[in-house]
């Protein structure tokens, strides 16, 4: 997976809050230690489906959350007490070009995986979204963030009330995070329902100004370490961490090769990982278990894992992938 919230230059009258800027850093640090996670899952030092699953998926979206937040506090800071159009508009046009190299990048070098809407992709909708929230009372934006929060707990609680559906499922559409069926993506934060942190950062920096609690902000952290330094500047270190932490783990594994891991392990993880995306762990551990065991005891573990058949166009892997499916709900 991969995270960034960029750093916004403040005007003159509004004073620069270095908390945030730590917080900023230490996020990014956090953001490196997680994708340096993901690089050694890929290189076969860790388990396929590691990073995507247990306390690392909640370590991604703590992190993912936290860059959001800091954007919608950032967004109130950078445009009070009038929105600064020429500033706003170059940092955005920053985070819509880097967003899109990205995707290039990763839709030449991964295919299968490429991000097609990842943490830059979504600042940048949330940025843009967020003019909408600037002028509003405080309280009228934090409860428009409670209420995208209980849509969440619905849509994910509530099955017959899920706000998902087959209608989104278009490329244009899946921006919004509504779609039923997604192409898999190493990083996949859509507007929904990744805007929640960002009008509560937005929210709670209203608050804030209203109460007059900004300069006492601006005195509770230090703003001069390194760590602050780095949050100032996260969209180059954003850019720049992920080669060359991906750069050094490719090293490592010319000198000291992972091991070869087991099939069976390996199919577990992907397809619990790619299974989690649209159910429960409890539900995709009984399916994915089941269809590894009905594969085995038809003979088809083998030739699916060597390529010999394909998962998406053989009729008897349908088959079993449906009578799990029933099975497991």
């Amino acid at each position: 997976m991969a995270v960034i919230a960029e750093s916004i230059d403040a005007p003159q009258k509004m004073p620069r809050i270095g908390i945030l800027d730590t917080a900023r850093g230490i996020a990014l640090l956090a953001m490196a230690s997680y994708h340096c996670t993901w690089d050694f899952e890929f290189f076969g030092y860790l388990e396929p489906g590691t990073a995507e699953t247990g306390w690392l998926k909640i370590y991604a979206r703590a992190i993912a959350s936290t860059f959001l937040f800091l954007a919608g506090f950032s967004l109130v800071l950078a445009n009070t007490p009038e929105i600064r159009w020429r500033p706003y508009f170059k940092r955005l046009g920053m985070i819509v070009a880097a967003a899109v190299a990205i995707s290039v990048v990763t839709f030449i070098g991964m295919r299968d995986e490429w991000i097609f809407f990842g943490i830059l992709h979504s600042i940048a909708a949330a940025s843009i979204i967020g003019l909408l929230f600037l002028r509003l009372p405080a309280f009228a934006t934090l409860l428009i963030a409670v209420l995208l929060g209980a849509g969440i707990i619905v849509d994910n609680v509530i099955a017959p009330l899920s706000l998902h559906s087959a209608v989104f499922d278009q490329p244009w559409l899946y921006w919004l995070g509504l779609s039923d069926n997604l192409p898999r993506s190493n990083d996949y934060v859509p507007v929904f329902p990744w805007l929640t942190p960002f009008l509560f950062g937005l929210g709670i920096a209203q608050l804030a100004l209203s109460l007059g609690w900004l300069r006492s902000l601006a005195k509770l952290g230090p703003g001069r370490n390194l760590i602050a330094r780095i949050g100032r500047h996260s969209l180059a270190f954003y850019l720049v961490h992920q080669p060359v932490l991906f750069g050094l783990v490719y090293l490592l594994s010319l000198v000291a090769p992972a091991p070869a891991p087991d099939p069976t392990l390996t199919y577990l993880r992907q397809c619990q990982a790619s299974c989690v995306r649209s159910g429960s762990e409890t539900m995709c551990r009984s399916f994915c278990q089941c269809t590894l065991d009905k594969l085995q005891a038809q003979n088809l573990f083998s030739p699916l894992e060597s390529g010999a058949i394909k998962a998406d166009s053989d009729e008897r892997i349908n088959r079993i992938a449906l009578q799990c499916s029933e099975q497991a709900q």
